[in-house]
């Protein structure tokens, strides 16, 4: 923080503070770029998604590095030679204001509730860590970064982003190697993964086609792809910050080296949960992550209940321990047969341990109504705090905590921007001086500050975080990235006719999503292509002498 308002104090141009000032390099825009992806939710939710689903999260990111190539290409030279401030500029000057009004007006809702998110994940760390109240921990990290974005605009995030960056990345090397150290002597690397793989958490691609299926090669390459364009070509908290650049080419470098890196990232940070997993198959893991549940379901009529259930999972946990001991004897000596029912044991011991935390859960529930029993993003974090050393654990807090302000800082300035580029200064005032200009950026800032803040109140009912952010996007960004599309390559289809496509598209997604279980990456392929479609029927039924800016 203290960062970020020295470096940038004074700053009191319009360009300077929605756009940097056009003064950054590449390394700068890609760690920019990088670590506004990487929220605290990535560090939180990413290692406990893979203890217990395994590595099939990594193919979520199929699509990246084809989608940054596309964008580089196509996006970057036509933004830069509009001098745009926002994406939504662009619709207007190739449609009309409705639908330019549409795109920011969708990018606001999805933005402004994912923030919310983004800033609850790290208030649990605090608050059950240190023992605070959520509430006002959530005011408190929402606050302050409210306070530096306000202050220093776009360029104080881009100079904060760099460092958050290198302590993230640092951090979770650094915890990555402390694992390896923590497992028994005579389990080296290479029989961890073993161990991972006998459990069936090395599913790092699945060929399979199946449309329930969140997690797929088919739907990271599609869906993964098409989620990818919208966000980092048509989310004005990614565009901003590669508009930064002092240039189309660096720009383009800063984001094709994101388009490169993320993907061996986001593989780094789920083995890293699989190293946890198997750290937990020689140690005793709890049975719930989330240790304030116990302790409060011990004062309940539930209690006894409950210890009946450890009793069993201890019992498990000695027996499970004993059977992987087993399989990586097996593995060593080269007898198949030992190795093969070894691993049928083991398996069949995890399907047990599923079914007790579900009945932990289940005594949870009945003893505290309307609690949230789901933990999966208290795995790391309660790892880091019983096995790392004191300073170690305070790195990882660090990570967590760089990690979450560098994203929620890109969101608000980004929400402020969009709210005052695209709806202030273009409907509001259009005469508006560069004072009132900056003003009215800074005011909404806080505005949508407040509004994030909020949000993160009922960020607990959901499931798993990194999910709840990439469902909230998917339901969304496929309609925006639908409209900048036929923008980009469908030059025959006017205004109306793609605006009516994209509320029809809009609609049938949300309604998807409520009524069917479709997997969430499908529907960005879903809402790009009706906007496609139904703009291409529509306008071949509209008089020829439908208006157009374009």
């Amino acid at each position: 923080m203290g960062w970020g308002i020295w470096k940038t104090r004074g700053e009191s141009t319009v360009e300077g503070y929605l756009r940097a000032g056009y003064e950054l390099r590449w390394p700068t825009v890609a760690l920019s770029v990088m670590a506004t992806q990487a929220s605290a939710i990535t560090f939180l939710s990413v290692p406990g998604q893979a203890y217990e689903d395994g590595m099939r999260f990594v193919q979520f990111y199929f699509g990246l590095p084809l989608a940054t190539v596309i964008i580089s290409a196509a996006f970057i030279p036509i933004y830069y030679r509009l001098k745009v401030y926002t994406a939504y500029e662009y619709l207007e000057s190739r449609f009309d204001l409705k639908t330019r009004l549409l795109g920011a007006f969708l990018f606001l809702i999805q933005r402004g509730l994912a923030s919310g998110i983004t800033i609850y994940a790290p208030a649990i760390i605090l608050s059950t860590i240190l023992g605070w109240p959520l509430e006002p921990t959530i005011v408190a990290i929402g606050g302050l970064v409210i306070l530096y974005t306000v202050t220093g605009g776009a360029k104080a995030v881009a100079q904060t982003q760099k460092q958050q960056m290198v302590v993230m990345l640092g951090g979770m090397v650094v915890a990555g190697l402390v694992i390896v150290w923590r497992l028994p002597e005579h389990v080296p690397f290479s029989s961890a993964v073993d161990v991972a793989g006998a459990f069936g958490r090395m599913n790092v691609v699945n060929f399979d086609f199946n449309l329930q299926d969140r997690y797929n090669f088919w739907s990271g390459i599609t869906g993964g792809l098409f989620l990818s364009l919208s966000y980092f070509g048509t989310d004005q908290s990614q565009v901003g910050r590669y508009l930064a650049g002092r240039s189309v080419t660096e720009s383009r470098l800063g984001l094709l080296f994101n388009g490169i890196l993320k993907i061996p990232m986001q593989f780094f940070i789920l083995f890293v949960g699989i190293l946890v997993f198997v750290f937990y198959q020689f140690t005793a893991p709890p049975l719930l992550f989330n240790g304030s549940l116990r302790t409060r379901v011990q004062a309940t009529a539930q209690a006894d209940e409950l210890a009946g259930i450890e009793a069993k999972w201890a019992q498990l946990q000695s027996d499970k321990r004993a059977e992987v001991e087993r399989y990586l004897e097996a593995r060593k000596a080269g007898d198949s047969d030992t190795e093969v029912s070894a691993r049928e044991r083991l398996q069949a011991a995890a399907q047990e341990a599923n079914t007790l935390r579900k009945d932990a859960k289940a005594v949870v529930a009945r003893a505290l109504p309307g609690v949230e029993t789901k933990d999966s993003d208290y795995i790391f974090i309660t790892f880091v705090k019983d096995w790392l050393p004191s300073g170690l654990f305070g790195l990882l807090i660090s990570v967590i905590l760089a990690a979450a302000m560098s994203s929620v800082s890109s969101e608000l300035s980004a929400l402020g921007t969009t709210t005052t580029i695209d709806f202030y200064k273009r409907v509001v005032r259009r005469e508006a001086s560069e004072r009132q200009i900056l003003f009215a950026s800074k005011a909404f800032t806080v505005f949508w500050g407040i509004i994030a803040v909020s949000f993160a109140s009922f960020a607990s009912l959901l499931d798993n975080l990194i999910q709840a952010v990439n469902i909230l996007g998917s339901i969304f960004y496929g309609t925006v990235l639908g409209l900048f599309l036929v923008a980009f390559f469908l030059k025959n289809v006017r205004g109306h006719a793609v605006f009516i496509a994209a509320v029809i598209s809009q609609t049938t997604v949300i309604a998807l999503f409520k009524f069917t279980e479709l997997g969430y990456l499908w529907f960005n392929v879903v809402g790009c292509a009706l906007v496609v479609v139904f703009g291409l029927a529509i306008q071949t039924v509209m008089p020829r002498a439908s208006p157009s800016a374009a």
